[in-house]
């Protein structure tokens, strides 16, 4: 960790926390990922190596526990951790606020279907097996098409054809489901402007919102005139 030279409370806390992606990876252990693979998912641009250097790094500075069970390796947060979750809200709270463009390369389909199937309320899904697939109309064919598939309180996504019966399907782009998740937009928004089809039976276009949900800060309010 690099040295502010300061006695600064803030200047030592950024020694902890203002490496590239350090924060990041603390987000996602507050998100709930315990696994290397699970972490790995949610900042998949960066390289298993520069992880695994952050994830000791962040043990040094008591941040991060590392625990073995039958086997496997896991990280959780400590009491220092945690108490970070407001530090990472009000920073996310601040980007939904003020830092609303999004660039191209913002955008990643692996990471905003992550991040849906870990906060789709599962409790708003019919019990019996339900499958939404999703195309995406802007990005390369390999990463295109994508089925959330729920079975009563487990939910897997896959981007390959899992072989079940679609129950319904979105076609869309995948900036405008970005922004639709992030609370740019709603959904009477997206499919007014013809940039959204939905294709199933009626109660389940109905539906289809409350089952997929938003993102946690979707409801963070915008100043007026802010970029969205």
């Amino acid at each position: 960790m690099s040295a502010y030279g300061q006695f600064c409370p803030v200047a030592k806390a950024m020694e902890v926390l203002d490496e590239r992606w350090t924060l990041l990876v603390v987000r996602e252990l507050l998100s709930g990922s315990s696994h290397f693979n699970e972490l790995r998912r949610g900042v998949p641009r960066m390289s298993p190596a520069l992880l695994s250097k952050r994830l000791r790094t962040l043990q040094r500075a008591g941040v991060v526990r590392r625990s073995e069970h039958g086997g496997r390796t896991s990280y959780s947060l400590t009491e220092s951790g945690r108490e970070l979750h407001g530090i990472v809200e009000a920073l996310g709270v601040w980007g939904v606020r003020w830092v609303g463009e999004l660039g191209a390369e913002d955008l990643d389909p692996h990471l905003l279907l992550w991040d849906m199937k870990r906060t789709v309320p599962l409790s708003a899904w019919p019990r019996s097996r339900t499958v939404v697939a999703i195309e995406f109309d802007d990005v390369e064919a390999r990463v295109a098409h994508w089925w959330i598939v729920v079975v009563g309180d487990e939910i897997d996504v896959c981007d390959y054809d899992p072989g079940f019966e679609v129950t319904v399907t979105v076609r869309t782009g995948l900036r405008h489901l970005t922004r639709l998740w992030r609370g740019d937009l709603d959904w009477p928004q997206l499919l007014a402007s013809g940039d959204c089809a939905v294709d199933g039976p009626a109660d389940v276009r109905r539906d289809l919102p409350h089952w997929l949900g938003r993102s946690a800060l979707a409801d963070v309010p915008r100043p007026a005139g802010a970029i969205g």
